[in-house]
């Protein structure tokens, strides 16, 4: 695939032949291209105007209006993924997975049955069992976040996540994927997680192999307060350095490594903003090396707790007097969520970025399995080894990442068709990474390889 200048595409010779004429293309994907140019502005700004048109979206509420609060909501979503699965022939599997949550103390203060709103587009490969998810929060609030009658918008945060999530079950409904897409609108977000915990856990319990998790929350506004800044050209994506779930063995690898800057989120990161490179020109992601905004929490979070690779995008600069607060004119200044302050270009790119992450992840092979780097001999080279994926497309041949230590982002690759590879590289002086990848030039995420004698 077409990387960033800094990315250098070099051939080595191994002792297994690499692709000549069979190489993969380096150029984008047409079909995820089109797929970029098809999410409408207007679609997006269409919806946001509905979602506020529900007064609050409130956790705690009303369930049973048709009008206004958090089911009223929930329902018209679900009505929305119902249109997109009769256009995709069906395909698109819709429900909202309910759950009940107890009062807990702070922010729940009575039973409250909860629901969030999932449409599954399923893979088309039945031994590809790999899932993605992409989210927003349908839940809005105001200043008091007890407070579920007054009228809370909610345009940004996080009607901007969930309207991006509609329109990625549109758009991407119409293709075909070898793995499995979940999109979906989780509820309770404001109130403590509840919608993203809950579906962690379920992922965890019935054992789906997530790959990667993708968070959207506030990124439909490019324009700060407090300093005044417009930016409208990029995009934060916050990532985990040393995984929550870290077992000691791990720990003490990590810590002969210093390999603290490539947890599997942080590489999900990257991923992302090559994909945005490729895909949405003239926008940039920026990556964040904390797990979220400064002592900030999101629906990535669980995800990360329960061992899943989750990534967080933001806009770049919030707005925080639209954000959490009671609508209201004071001193001259106009306090809250409203779509008037969004800026809905900006928003239609950051959905590009969002999907052409999800569709370059969903049609590329699984990851390399195993992956190693051979210790036992004291050389100035790097012997690394791996096993192919077991389950899905077999890879048309692996890339091997390579850059310095001090580095943040992959500086070289190198095309293998072998599940090994012997580089004149130090290994005490890089770090490596190795994904598989289809004749078409679509990638997986990159393992990174474990000290192997």
């Amino acid at each position: 695939m077409r990387r960033s200048a800094s990315l250098l595409l070099l051939s080595l010779g191994f002792a297994t032949p690499i692709f000549a004429q069979n190489k993969p293309t380096t150029t984008p994907d047409p079909l995820i291209t089109q797929m970029v140019q098809d999410i409408s502005e207007k679609n997006l700004r269409d919806d946001i105007d509905k979602l506020v048109s529900f007064g609050t979206r409130h956790t705690l509420s009303d369930t049973k209006s048709k009008k206004r609060g958090i089911g009223a909501a929930r329902s018209w979503v679900e009505s929305e993924f119902r249109k997109y699965s009769k256009a995709s022939g069906g395909r698109l599997k819709v429900e909202q997975d309910t759950f009940t949550i107890k009062p807990d103390g702070r922010r729940i203060d009575r039973p409250v049955v909860m629901a969030n709103v999932m449409a599954t587009l399923p893979g088309t490969d039945p031994t590809d069992k790999r899932v993605f998810i992409v989210s927003g929060h349908i839940d809005s609030r105001v200043t008091d976040v007890m407070n579920a009658t007054a009228d809370a918008p909610g345009a940004n945060d996080d009607g901007s996540g969930t309207v991006a999530v509609m329109e990625l079950a549109r758009v991407m409904s119409r293709q075909q994927f070898p793995a499995t897409i979940i999109f979906v609108a989780v509820q309770g977000e404001e109130q403590g997680l509840y919608g993203s915990t809950h579906l962690a856990k379920r992922a965890k319990k019935e054992g789906w192999n997530l790959v990667a998790m993708l968070n959207n929350d506030i990124m439909g506004n490019s324009s700060g307060h407090d300093p005044e800044i417009k930016d409208d050209k990029r995009l934060r994506v916050f990532s985990e350095g040393v995984p929550a779930t870290e077992t000691a063995d791990e720990a003490r690898v990590r810590r002969t490594l210093s390999s603290e800057n490539d947890s599997p989120s942080r590489n999900l990161a990257r991923y992302t903003r090559l994909a945005c490179q490729q895909y949405v020109p003239g926008h940039e992601v920026v990556l964040e090396y904390r797990p979220d905004r400064f002592l900030r929490g999101g629906d990535h979070t669980p995800f990360n707790q329960q061992g899943f690779t989750a990534v967080r995008f933001s806009e770049m600069n919030e707005d925080f007097r639209h954000q959490h607060q009671d609508l209201r004119q004071e001193n001259g200044t106009e306090y809250g969520d409203y779509a008037k302050f969004m800026d809905f270009p900006y928003l239609r790119r950051n959905t590009g970025v969002n999907l052409a992450t999800l569709a370059s992840l969903a049609l590329a092979p699984a990851a390399p399995e195993n992956v190693g780097v051979l210790t036992a001999n004291l050389t100035n080279r790097t012997e690394l080894k791996w096993e192919a994926p077991k389950a899905g497309e077999k890879p048309a041949g692996y890339y091997v990442l390579m850059r310095e230590t001090s580095a943040p982002e992959w500086q070289q690759k190198f095309f293998v068709t072998d599940t090994k590879a012997d580089l004149p590289h130090s290994k005490d002086n890089y770090i490596f990474g190795v994904v598989s990848l289809d004749a078409e030039g679509h990638e997986s995420l990159p393992i990174i390889p474990k000290p192997v004698r």
